[in-house]
């Protein structure tokens, strides 16, 4: 121990006082030391390995190459090279094993052995490299939907019921059941392809699997269809449903590990009459929480934002259909205020990230904790911010008023076309235009839109009549006209659509006294839409064309976003 000890302090200038705290460590709950000591937010791993290289001449590497060879895939264990920490590296112009461990020499031999390549030399890598490998080459080399659905005709009922670990990757399950291989294929894909959901559709003489990318679902596989009741019960084991019921609805979750991606997975069945309809949300838990500035909100729209979120009181509120990122736009809102002088708390359903220093709420409608109760139980939790996830009934929206008119700032969401239907929907629920008018701060309506593929964008002169689709004036139009836009021809890299990823187009209405004036004497969201256009705001469209102007999205892809 006192050579290891000289060997890190002296000759890796590792700090002894770091080097005595893995000692300790080490002795509490064991481990390997050189893994231990990468571990310390004090030592840098790729300086450590270079180090070592230096004096074990050993080369050492930042990351490895994207494209490699598989084929050892079929003869080694993926469990073996993760707990070891090596991976065969093996390319047209170079070939070695990428290590973390460099004192780690059984196991590198035994895979040498296994390749049947005594040539092959060590090379130091830092671990995610490594382990991405790994996950990639595996990923890549699983069966294909084709070869497990051969096999489904010989399945064994009894092995849809074995256990699934939490911890475990999925990666690394080498089940020989047919359907247990089918979900974990689809479940890999999806988070492979960036999907936000995975639909089973069951219909007379046929079983459909679809995924949705940005925000547009694509046929993933077609499975036969006698595998249907085997492949949803196999869900509803994993997401603790119960396979009996078949004739209610149900709702569960399922936590995964997918290439060392953690990933929550909202289930939902609902009865149909052809059998069981399954929606699975994907949520990646590992992903960072987008911030303000990420969201791509213009400055005219951001800085008055990024100023109503930030008073003493009243309501902000987020609108627009499912899916269009409302959610994702007040996380980033409570994100950017948090800080340790206010009190924030949030009743969500479900609660989608966790933020640190905010208190969340679950809604359960099992034990009657809703939207309503939870908010009126939070009012008498001295909050200075509150969210509330949706407002979906009129006592919801009253609580939510009250909280603004005592002294809270209050966010939530509405399911409207545009901000000036906001006014609209909350009149249709009963609550009072003077109510409104004084409570109510800001109204920001979005939309999601899918942008242009960067490797396969072209520029074209759009023909004047697709022009007019996105709704401007005939000024604006005439100002578009002659002007060269984009779109993406579609490639690998897009899936062939052509998009790649989304952003966000954004209608801001402030409710300044003017706006107020005019609640308070009609309901008519056309009527407040114009008023709102004439006091400069930018409505959905207007945002759309200017982002299509810049080459970031298609003419096409805003008019179907914005179609009401």
């Amino acid at each position: 121990m006192q050579q290891a000890a000289e060997f890190f302090i002296s000759t890796l200038d590792i700090p002894a006082d770091t080097f005595e705290q893995v000692l300790t460590l080490r002795q509490e709950k064991g481990g390997n030391l050189l893994r231990l000591l990468m571990r310390q937010e004090t030592i840098d791993e790729i300086d450590l390995l270079r180090k070592l290289g230096e004096k074990l001449d050993m080369d050492s590497c930042i990351s490895l190459p994207p494209e490699i060879q598989t084929d050892f895939t079929a003869n080694v264990p993926i469990s073996f090279l993760k707990k070891h920490l090596m991976v065969p590296v093996i390319g047209d112009d170079d070939a070695f094993i990428a290590i973390n461990d460099p004192f780690n020499f059984q196991p590198l031999d035994d895979l040498r052995q296994i390749l049947g390549r005594e040539d092959l030399r060590p090379m130091l890598c830092p671990q995610a490299a490594i382990i991405s490998t790994i996950n990639h080459a595996y990923d890549m080399t699983q069966n294909t939907a084709e070869e497990v659905m051969q096999d489904i005709d010989e399945e064994d009922p009894e092995a849809l019921f074995s256990e699934i670990e939490e911890t475990g990757d999925l990666l690394d399950d080498t089940s020989d059941s047919p359907v247990i291989r089918l979900v974990n294929l689809m479940f890999s894909q999806a988070v492979r392809d960036n999907a936000s959901d995975i639909h089973i559709e069951p219909y007379q003489n046929s079983l459909k699997i679809r995924q949705r990318l940005d925000g547009i679902l694509y046929n993933m596989l077609s499975p036969p269809k006698h595998v249907q009741s085997a492949l949803i019960s196999r869900i509803k084991v994993m997401a603790n449903l119960n396979i009996a019921e078949k004739r209610l609805p149900q709702d569960g979750r399922i936590e995964l590990k997918v290439a060392n991606k953690e990933v929550d997975i909202r289930v939902s069945t609902l009865p149909t009459a052809f059998g069981e309809r399954v929606v699975m949300r994907l949520l990646d838990k590992s992903s960072v929480l987008i911030s303000l500035t990420d969201l791509g909100m213009p400055e005219d729209r951001f800085l008055p934002f990024s100023e109503q979120i930030r008073a003493a009181n009243g309501i902000v509120l987020v609108t627009g259909p499912t899916g269009s990122g409302k959610t994702t736009t007040l996380y980033a809102a409570l994100t950017a205020i948090n800080n340790t002088d206010i009190n924030i708390i949030t009743v969500e359903d479900p609660i989608e990230y966790r933020i640190s220093g905010i208190g969340q709420v679950q809604v359960n409608s099992k034990i009657n904790l809703t939207f309503a109760s939870g908010l009126r139980s939070i009012v008498r939790q001295d909050p200075d911010v509150i969210l509330v996830g949706e407002i979906r009934d009129t006592e919801t929206a009253q609580i939510a008023i009250q909280s603004a008119l005592t002294g809270h700032l209050v966010f939530s969401t509405l399911h409207t076309n545009d901000a000036a239907s906001a006014v609209t929907r909350l009149i249709d629920m009963g609550i009072e235009p003077f109510l409104i008018s004084s409570s109510i701060n800001a109204i920001l309506a979005q939309r999601l839109i899918r942008i242009i593929c960067t490797q396969c964008k072209e520029s074209y002169i759009p023909d004047p009549v697709a022009i007019k689709k996105l709704g401007l004036s005939p000024k604006e139009i005439k100002e578009m006209e002659g002007k060269p836009v984009y779109r993406g021809r579609g490639c690998a890299n897009c899936h062939h659509t052509g998009y790649k990823g989304r952003g966000g187009i954004f209608e801001l209405l402030i409710m300044d006294q003017s706006m107020k004036h005019l609640v308070l004497d009609t309901s008519n969201s056309n009527d407040i839409k114009n008023k709102a256009v004439q006091n400069g705001m930018i409505t959905l469209r207007q945002d759309g064309a200017s982002k299509v102007l810049a080459g970031i999205t298609t003419i096409e892809e805003v008019y179907r976003v914005t179609t009401e």
